[in-house]
């Protein structure tokens, strides 16, 4: 078996909760790609942008998805010229890089999250592997996990957590409000945050960001560097249908601030972290119509 074909059979394998799923099926479906026959690198990187492409227009939302892309891609680019089996090793490192990466941002964000968590009362929506390694690092007295529907997602991470030793209680969507007024904070994780701080994030999160501000309780968000779009919400390209019953965008006045490996990020300075970043206005380039740029 080849390094890349084992690469990809550890992806397939590893179900842990250190790296997202999307950003792990999309560095998969890259690694996949670059193992068949190529006669130049230039064939293989057109085969990688469709495939790039055709992942994130078949799932909801970007995110992850197209910043890990993004960033292959990117990598690849800037190496078109050299011949096919270099360029394959090239893109074998830069995904278990991405990974890696990933690994260590959830760690980072977790350690900078500890004095909000320390004794607190934390309540979250759906299901966030950079929110899990954040209570599992510093459990806080309590946290109150919601159902989220439509999917549910909320149960089975709830049974983990209590799994983890937490202490946990499980509500209903609609209940989540009532149980804000014994919370500390409201902690999510993203699916994308927009230059413009908006935050497009599983449905029903707005309503809860929305009673957290009536009554001061704080709303953070919890997202790797990779997730952030180089472009404003409203230029983002139309939501399919399977992303409108699923997901939601919460403005960014609702936020308190966005934590990123790189520290607290107050809403209106994302738009600076994104132009630190520069892989992520290549990556969305190759992925998204120039005209959302």
């Amino acid at each position: 078996m080849s390094g890349l074909a084992a690469t990809v059979e550890e992806l397939k394998s590893d179900r842990s909760h250190g790296a997202s799923w999307m950003a792990r099926r999309a560095v998969e479906t890259l690694l996949e790609v670059s193992e068949q026959p190529f006669e130049s690198s230039e064939a293989l990187l057109e085969a990688l942008v469709g495939a790039a492409r055709e992942l994130s227009e078949s799932r909801p939302g970007v995110g992850a998805i197209a910043g890990a892309s993004g960033r292959v891609l990117a990598a690849a680019s800037a190496h078109r010229h050299i011949d096919v089996a270099e360029l394959r090793r090239l893109i074998e490192e830069e995904g278990k890089g991405i990974l890696d990466g990933r690994i260590r941002a959830a760690a980072s964000i977790a350690i900078q999250l500890q004095d909000r968590l320390r004794d607190g009362v934390v309540i979250t929506h759906s299901a966030s592997a950079t929110v899990r390694e954040a209570l599992v690092h510093t459990p806080p007295a309590r946290a109150i996990c919601t159902v989220s529907q439509p999917v549910e997602e909320g149960r089975a991470f709830a049974d983990d957590l209590r799994g983890e030793g937490l202490n946990v209680d499980l509500v209903e969507d609609a209940d989540a409000p009532a149980a804000l007024d014994d919370a500390t904070l409201f902690l999510v994780g993203a699916d994308t945050v927009f230059r413009d701080g908006t935050l497009n994030n599983k449905i029903g999160t707005t309503a809860i960001a929305e009673a957290a501000a009536a009554r001061k309780v704080p709303t953070v968000v919890a997202c790797e560097i990779i997730k952030l779009a180089p472009i404003e919400a409203a230029s983002a390209p139309e939501p399919s249908e399977a992303e409108r019953s699923l997901f939601e965008l919460t403005p960014p006045e609702l936020l308190t601030e966005i934590v990123t490996e790189e520290g607290p990020t107050a809403t209106d300075c994302v738009g600076a972290l994104v132009d630190r970043t520069p892989f992520l206005r290549e990556g969305y380039a190759l992925l998204l119509p120039t005209t959302a740029l």
